[in-house]
């Protein structure tokens, strides 16, 4: 039998894993406040695009970082209760889809009839979240275009104000391209689960090119004197490195997989 000081200094540290795991799930829900203060934005009488993904910006820092905090603190064993992903996909599908898809509509950044293709990517993100295998984590994949929907606001924002109509139809082309992926049997690299030797570079990729991103927000959504107008072909050279690098990776796997 266990004395009563060590039963005591169990329970203790028992309980401080348990509020360490609750506190994980709070830190994801927190992630519905920034998705509050970017629709803000958006609804505003006067639009302010750049304030609306700063915001999601901070919601996407909350989404790299909890998954990791969750695995390394057992979230599962100690706060059973709360289904973590739950959260996550409805906080990650306001702060990557339904939010700056609606902001790319209220800025008219799109041809008509710009509702229906909104829609049509909003729709495509849901059949990606409600995708029972969507995550391949123990691969380091997504199944389908992972919904970066934020992202493609952004670069459409730049694509509808520097070239007009042709940047308009250009930013049309690739997300009816990227909504059809969605949906696919098409794999994409996730980030934090990426397989080696793989994982260090992206991750590093990623947080450089994000730099640049945020680097380019103030001027946004026309580009910034100091980088006018290579900066925005520059920083399209890391998503070209994810989805070159996703398709190798995604064929690599599936060649090893034995012939049915």
């Amino acid at each position: 039998m266990e004395p009563p000081d060590l039963r005591d200094k169990t329970e203790r540290a028992r309980w401080g894993r348990k509020t360490r795991a609750y506190l994980v799930h709070i830190f994801t829900a927190t992630g519905v406040a920034f998705a509050f203060l970017a629709m803000a934005e958006v609804a505003g009488t006067e639009v302010r695009p750049r304030w609306a993904f700063a915001w999601m910006a901070i919601a996407v820092l909350i989404d790299a970082s909890d998954g990791p905090l969750a695995r390394l603190w057992n979230v599962k064993l100690y706060a059973p209760r709360i289904y973590g992903r739950v959260i996550d996909d409805i906080v990650d599908y306001l702060t990557f889809t339904f939010i700056p898809l609606i902001l790319v509509w209220r800025m008219d950044w799109l041809p008509d009839p710009d509702g229906l293709w909104i829609v049509l990517a909003m729709m495509a993100s849901l059949f990606g979240f409600s995708n029972a295998t969507a995550k391949q984590a123990e691969k380091g994949f997504f199944l389908g275009f992972p919904s970066y929907w934020n992202v493609v606001a952004y670069y459409t924002g730049f694509l509808a104000v520097e070239y007009g109509s042709i940047g308009a139809h250009a930013a049309l082309a690739a997300i009816l391209v990227l909504a059809l992926l969605t949906i696919l049997p098409v794999r994409f690299i996730y980030p934090n689960q990426a397989p080696d030797p793989w994982q260090r570079p992206i991750i590093i990729g990623a947080l450089l090119w994000l730099g640049l991103l945020v680097a380019m927000l103030p001027s946004f959504p026309t580009l910034p004197a100091w980088g006018d107008p290579w900066i925005l072909w520059v920083s399209l050279l890391y998503p070209a490195f994810y989805f070159g690098l996703s398709g190798w990776l995604d064929k690599e796997d599936r060649a090893k997989q034995p012939t049915p």
